[in-house]
């Protein structure tokens, strides 16, 4: 098993606004479990593992490049149902990540944490996408519904109050200003993800 203890040097993520405000992060891996994204600790907890099923395979290359840019190796793996992952090895640089999101075995949200655009960024990456209505829709963890209202409470203080979508697992962010304020947090689609996943500003025309 690797591990891998090694003070993470930091490096810069291609984005605007607050998702360009400092260098990329393992700070930013928050993003990640906003959504369906997992992180267990392994023996004597000494280390963890980030781990995240995507929304569609296409993701993959960018969701890999966007961790690498934290320092972190990930490899994306296919489930038992078919279905596309992307996750680390168990790695010691990790273990405040799950210390803050995990209360026992569960996940969390830390209390009065604030979400900024370099952890909305990894939130779209991994399980976000637009809606035919000019929405966008950021999934939840079906798994851990206690995290959802936290969620809400963070979206909204970023000036990003969002509605509960029950049915389908998400948190939608409508109006020209939401989106375009969204648009601003996250910056441009990073490479090697599809355009049509990243939120886009539909009060003006789209190239």
């Amino acid at each position: 098993m690797s591990n891998r203890c090694s003070n993470v040097r930091p490096v810069s993520q291609l984005s605007l606004f607050s998702a360009e405000a400092r260098p990329a992060g393992l700070a930013d891996l928050a993003g990640v479990l906003c959504g369906p994204g997992q992180i267990v600790r392994f023996g004597s907890g000494d280390q963890a593992r980030l781990s995240v099923l995507l929304a569609d395979a296409s993701r993959a290359a960018a969701v890999t490049a966007a961790f690498a840019a934290v320092g972190l190796a990930a490899q994306a793996v296919v489930t038992e149902n078919g279905a596309t992952a992307v996750r680390t090895a168990f790695r010691c640089d990790l273990v405040d990540l799950a210390r803050a999101w995990t209360r026992g075995a569960v996940k969390d949200v830390p209390a009065g944490w604030d979400v900024d655009g370099a952890a909305l960024r990894m939130w779209a990456l991994t399980s976000g996408w637009p809606d035919e209505r000019g929405g966008y829709l950021l999934a939840l963890d079906q798994h851990a519904p206690q995290t959802h209202l936290a969620l809400i409470g963070a979206l909204t203080r970023a000036g990003l109050p969002p509605a509960r979508m029950s049915r389908i697992g998400a948190l939608r962010i409508s109006g020209t200003r939401r989106v375009q304020r969204l648009v601003e947090l996250v910056g441009p689609p990073p490479a090697r993800l599809p355009a049509e996943a990243w939120p886009r500003y539909w009060g003006r025309a789209s190239a």
